[in-house]
């Protein structure tokens, strides 16, 4: 022992505490509100409440889409459990062990109560990613040479490929569709605030539905995984559950909501026209273009001269 920790394993490991994906598209999209905030008061009337809700909910569920495709708790469960620190150690800890699955990975935290034990800090949260080009077994190996935990490294190896659960697999494929839909949903919202901007409001209310539907289909794939039951993780008489995590909560609240906000724009293009250009303050434009001419202007000399 070296001053009472293992001279094989590396410093301290520092608990994540920020997602950087997370916070510069959360950046982004503040940047936008604000400078829309910037010119409010050059709006007049009504006009200026219909422009703020229509503005800060379409940023609002344009940064959720994207948001989700980085954050990490799809699926997440916890368990309090009295389990081994570390290798080649009778030494037991009493910590919450927390799983978190993403659309490309999987957080394994663990976090010791009291969090100061046997001289450590055990606060911890490890990513294992297997999304796009990263490598499950590369983050794996370099967890063993980290001499990470013994808790985390076996909830982590329960998702290995070479694991007899199998899961990892049927979270990669369900990651990377729900992945490609919520891109998609991306896409048809942007063609859907450019529509919102046209005459032709009715189509941009069919794209809302069309992103509604995107996002449903997201949520489907993702849960084809639940389809199996997922290994046990067992730590003593302790198991670890999870379930449907925040993200996954959101994109369905979301979804919900473009699909209302659809239904609610075609309904008013068949039933209530004026309301809905009214609320996209297009109707007084249509009114000015419609006006007919109630007075004609002729020059006398003109039409003098042609008599």
């Amino acid at each position: 022992l070296f001053d009472g920790v293992y001279p094989f394993y590396s410093q301290q490991k520092k608990a994540a505490v920020f997602d950087v994906s997370t916070i510069i598209v959360t950046v982004v999209f503040l940047a936008l509100a604000c400078s829309f905030l910037l010119i409010i008061p050059g709006i007049r009337g009504r006009a200026r409440l219909y422009w703020t809700l229509r503005v800060l909910l379409s940023l609002a569920v344009g940064a959720v889409i994207v948001v989700v495709q980085f954050t990490g708790d799809w699926e997440r469960g916890w368990a309090r459990a009295n389990t081994s620190y570390k290798s080649f150690s009778t030494a037991l800890v009493s910590a919450d062990i927390g799983l978190h699955v993403g659309l490309a990975g999987l957080n394994v935290t663990l976090l010791g109560a009291p969090v100061r034990q046997l001289n450590e800090t055990i606060d911890y949260n490890e990513h294992f990613a297997w999304g796009g080009s990263a490598d499950y077994e590369q983050s794996y190996g370099a967890g063993l040479q980290k001499g990470l935990p013994t808790p985390i490294l076996y909830v982590a190896e329960k998702f290995r490929a070479s694991s007899p659960c199998g899961v990892q697999q049927q979270y990669r494929s369900a990651g990377r569709y729900a992945s490609i839909a919520l891109w998609v949903a991306f896409c048809t919202w942007l063609l859907s605030n450019m529509l919102f901007s046209t005459p032709a409001l009715v189509y941009g209310g069919y794209m809302l539905l069309l992103t509604g539907t995107f996002l449903i289909v997201s949520l489907l794939s993702f849960s084809t995984v639940r389809i199996s039951p997922l290994c046990p993780i067992q730590f003593g008489p302790v198991a670890l559950h999870t379930a449907y995590g925040g993200s996954f909560w959101l994109m369905l609240a979301v979804g919900l909501l473009c699909l209302l906000a659809g239904v609610t724009v075609v309904l008013l293009h068949h039933f209530n026209l004026n309301l809905l250009k009214t609320f996209f303050d297009l109707h007084e434009d249509q009114a000015k273009e419609r006006q007919e001419m109630t007075q004609v202007y002729t020059n006398p000399h003109f039409v003098d001269k042609c008599l």
